[in-house]
């Protein structure tokens, strides 16, 4: 049975294993995706101590990463050749509530066996109880492993953004939305 539970210290060895192999693979597809220093070490400890970091377990072994967030992303605020599919604002004139995935890996020994969309189904329960009305991600153009398993795990491709701030800031990725 798979566990999405919050990271702790002692996970940061680990995480950076499968960090590292999802940072390579992306190389080796030729991909500039996390090419530039980001994710690192630093930011997944600090995922750890402010709550933003999770691991997907079974049997007591980390199968993937990931940071979820539940507060307006500055990525999202524009979207490019498209729209996301809860719109910009609601009634209201407020954005609308959402969960984003970020710095999502998956183990390489894993890859191809549904390990992510585990993953993104353990996200949408979190977030269904948090009350978010749907949950955002990003990627790269040309990683299109990840593109195959959004959309098989229900996500929508709706526009482009680009990111804000870090080492990739400014850089396009394409932008996907699930409705919970």
């Amino acid at each position: 049975m798979h566990t999405l539970r919050h990271t702790t210290s002692r996970d940061t060895d680990r995480i950076m294993e499968i960090v590292e192999g999802a940072r390579a693979f992306l190389k080796s597809q030729g991909l500039d995706q996390w090419q530039k220093g980001y994710p690192d070490r630093a930011i997944f400890a600090s995922d750890a101590q402010t709550g933003l970091g999770y691991v997907l377990e079974e049997d007591g072994q980390i199968q993937a990463v990931c940071a979820v967030t539940f507060t307006e992303d500055p990525s999202y605020v524009n979207i490019y050749g498209g729209r996301w599919l809860t719109g910009d604002a609601d009634k209201n004139g407020d954005p609308p509530a959402y969960a984003a995935i970020h710095r999502m890996a998956v183990d390489p020994a894993l890859r191809g066996q549904g390990t992510a969309g585990k993953l993104f189904a353990c996200v949408s329960s979190l977030a269904k109880k948090e009350g978010m009305g749907s949950i955002r991600i990003d990627t790269h153009e040309g990683n299109l492993p990840m593109q195959r398993a959004l959309v098989k795990a229900g996500f929508t491709r709706c526009g482009t953004i680009r990111l804000c701030g870090g080492d990739e800031d400014g850089d396009p990725r394409i932008a996907f939305e699930k409705l919970l």
